[in-house]
């Protein structure tokens, strides 16, 4: 894709987050009617699921979502821009909503204080109209900040995710020449990690790929880990010790952008869940799907920050598992 085309989907998306960032409804939804095609499917994380168009994702997800934070407001850290190698032309955000919780939503308890709500959102951009969303809100992390998380603690640190060290995020005009390296490194890395358990451990050559300092950014319900080890901790030997035959599903996009990378595809993986050791669940033997929307970013040729976002929930409700409706059986705040 022309350096040209890159830089006017990157200003569409950056448009619409300006507007959600001064939110006022009549706004939102002008832009979002302006702005997605008359075609266009919004896939939204668990309960929400697959919604039509901009009516669809405002009626059904963000006006409730407002009316819950009077003074919402939408907040981007990373603004990514690109095309895939099949030529799919998408645009990534991440960053959070925020605001004061006021009043209930999907039946989380307020809290009546400021609340952030982490998103990712990845946009396909065809012919200057959005004509497919692919997006994740870490609604367990709210369920946390209002004390009515229903599942086992997570093994890593919860917090408010930050956006870039670096604080670029939202940079425009990347060096092309960077983008192709830092895609470059992204994808050996995944590659290496998809040798075990066929090969051992070790083939990952995790070191080869990751900064010593490296931060994981993962889903409310996993947490953060810090360096290799801590990753290593928090999510991966779990992981694969529950999940040793996981698989893409083939529909992954990925695109680069300077020193970001980005991944998305609606579901990604596929699995059984055999072993123990992951989220605290027991293992049924039952095969899933999951949804996962990523970030990395590429510090000279080593990973130094990855944002990941997983369905969690729709992990949970794929295993026979209504994590909301496991919370309202929880005891009132206080009792």
């Amino acid at each position: 894709m022309a350096t040209a085309e890159i830089e006017s989907n990157r200003s569409l998306i950056r448009h619409l987050c300006d507007v959600m960032y001064n939110w006022k409804s009549p706004a939102v939804t002008e832009t979002l009617g302006e702005l997605l095609a008359d075609d266009a499917v919004v896939h939204l994380g668990h309960p929400f699921g697959d919604l039509e168009g901009a009516e669809g994702w405002f009626s059904e997800a963000l006006e409730p979502l407002a009316a819950s934070m009077p003074d919402l407001e939408r907040r981007t850290t990373i603004l990514t821009s690109g095309s895939t190698e099949d030529g799919q032309h998408w645009v990534g955000c991440a960053g959070y909503y925020t605001g004061t919780f006021a009043e209930s939503w999907l039946d989380i308890p307020p809290t009546n204080r400021q609340v952030a709500l982490r998103f990712h959102e990845f946009f396909r951009v065809r012919s200057g109209e959005v004509a497919e969303i692919q997006a994740l809100w870490d609604i367990p992390h709210l369920m946390m900040q209002a004390n009515a998380w229903p599942m086992g603690p997570s093994l890593g640190r919860e917090w408010q995710v930050p956006g870039p060290s670096t604080q670029d995020g939202l940079a425009n005009n990347r060096e092309p020449g960077r983008t192709a390296e830092s895609y470059a490194v992204v994808r050996s890395m995944l590659a290496d990690m998809s040798k075990h358990p066929a090969e051992p451990v070790e083939a990952m050559n995790l070191e080869k790929y990751w900064h010593p300092n490296c931060s994981w950014y993962g889903p409310s319900g996993i947490g953060t880990g810090r360096g290799i080890d801590g990753f290593r901790k928090v999510h991966q030997i779990p992981f694969l010790n529950a999940l040793p035959d996981r698989a893409g599903t083939g529909g992954s996009h990925f695109w680069a952008d300077g020193d970001y990378v980005a991944v998305t595809g609606w579901p990604n993986m596929t699995m059984t869940v055999s072993g123990d050791g992951w989220l605290g669940i027991a293992p049924p033997n039952t095969k899933i799907t999951m949804r996962s929307l990523d970030f990395w970013r590429v510090e000279g040729d080593l990973i130094r920050e990855n944002w990941v976002l997983v369905d969690l929930l729709d992990v949970w409700d794929q295993l026979g598992v209504n994590v909301l409706q496991r919370m309202k059986e929880l005891p009132p705040r206080g009792s």
